[in-house]
């Protein structure tokens, strides 16, 4: 694409005229001649093929909290990222109901998973691509390669009178009709808001029929007509459910056993993911998607896989007001595709779009583009590269 450096990139991760951050690990900025305007872009290049480089994810400690993306990647000790998924910023349409900071898609940390996604017209974000959907995430597999997919829950309660379905897992927004899983790993926000919206309308009321039962232990400790908040303890999970989920857990009864079990499975592939998060593909098999939208403008970051998985892209695009015209979604599949991206996904963009990278020898990372509020906003999520020595 014209703009863009060539696809080719050194053995160190960076690109030729780029800077290296670390072994496999490189930074560069470049301006792409956009359809609205010239727009600047920063690139992370990660090779993973390097034995001292690994992604993984930024995250605040739980689900639904949020910190700015150099908080994060300090904290965790990354020498660059960008911010992740889109996530449940406002709630204004359900007054009393306050927005969670939960991200959209589902998210797996170290091999375990976090939370499941919610339903598409639940989301939050610009609207999906033709044959999309929340499960989608990019992520690295158990052996050790970036991939696309596709995350399903798979889980269930059992009790003495059978086995229910789990139709959701520490998620801001639950399907209707359904009983949904919330560990310590949500943190302290309150789970009323799982049970406002429609699977189609996300402004649809707050569900009237909802009920909550503690489980500690493999056994029902309490119940509540009306879901709670506050930090779930370890060991405990909150079952909520909404409409016929609600009423199947109004049989329960306190001392009954329960066993919960969830599970995140990918659907398009046998390898387990080590590390994923949502987001919506824009860019397959080097071939960008069929319906992107090539109108609206904005600042973007994406995400992009190249060399069967053994390298990664993370693309920021620049929010300062010379640049604020940014990229349309189409725009951002060509800019991948010129980068050398066999795949790419688009992340949550505006005024979240963040990238951070650390010199060598430097204490911190530090914000590579200009965001486009004038300062960083608090994220539930994001991707960060770790180098080791």
């Amino acid at each position: 694409m014209a703009g863009a450096p060539a696809a080719g990139a050194a053995t160190d991760g960076a690109a030729p005229g780029g800077a290296v951050l670390a072994s496999g690990v490189g930074y560069e900025e470049f301006d792409i001649p956009a359809s609205h305007g010239p727009t600047h872009a920063h690139v992370l290049r990660v090779d993973l093929r390097d034995p001292h480089v690994r992604v993984g994810l930024l995250h605040p400690g739980a689900v639904s909290a949020r910190a700015p993306v150099s908080v994060m990647a300090d904290a965790q000790g990354a020498v660059g990222g960008v911010n992740g998924d889109f996530f449940d910023i406002s709630e204004a349409q359900h007054p009393g109901v306050e927005a969670t900071g939960a991200s959209v898609g589902p998210v797996i940390s170290d091999g375990r998973a976090l939370k499941a996604a919610v339903p598409e017209g639940q989301r939050f974000g610009p609207a999906l691509p033709p044959g999309t959907s929340t499960r989608d995430v990019i992520g690295v597999g158990a052996d050790g390669r970036a991939r696309p997919g596709r995350l399903v829950l798979d889980g269930s309660v059992r009790t003495s009178e059978g086995r229910l379905p789990l139709g959701g897992l520490n998620q801001y927004a639950l399907p209707v009709d359904s009983v949904g899983a919330f560990t310590a790993a949500w943190g302290s926000a309150s789970r009323v808001r799982a049970t406002c919206g429609t699977d189609t309308d996300r402004a649809a009321p707050c569900s009237t029929d909802t009920y909550e039962v503690t489980v500690r232990g493999g056994r029902v400790v309490s119940a509540a007509d009306t879901p709670g908040s506050g930090p779930v303890g370890p060991g405990t999970t909150v079952l909520v459910g909404r409409e016929a989920g609600a009423r199947q857990l109004r049989a329960l009864s306190p001392g009954e056993p329960v066993h919960v079990r969830h599970r995140l499975v990918a659907a398009t592939s046998g390898v387990p993911y080590r590390f994923a998060l949502g987001g919506y593909p824009v860019l397959v098999g080097g071939q960008p998607l069929p319906g992107l939208d090539a109108r609206t403008s904005a600042v973007r970051t994406a995400v992009g896989v190249t060399d069967g998985g053994r390298r990664l892209l993370l693309l920021a695009v620049d929010g300062a007001v010379e640049y604020r015209s940014g990229l349309t979604v189409a725009e951002v599949a060509d800019t991948m595709r010129g980068l050398g991206a066999q795949d790419a996904f688009s992340l949550d963009g505006g005024g979240s779009t963040t990238l951070v990278a650390r010199e060598p020898g430097a204490a911190g990372v530090s914000v590579r583009n200009h965001p486009s509020g004038g300062a960083q906003r608090p994220v539930p999520n994001g991707i960060g590269v770790f180098s080791t020595p």
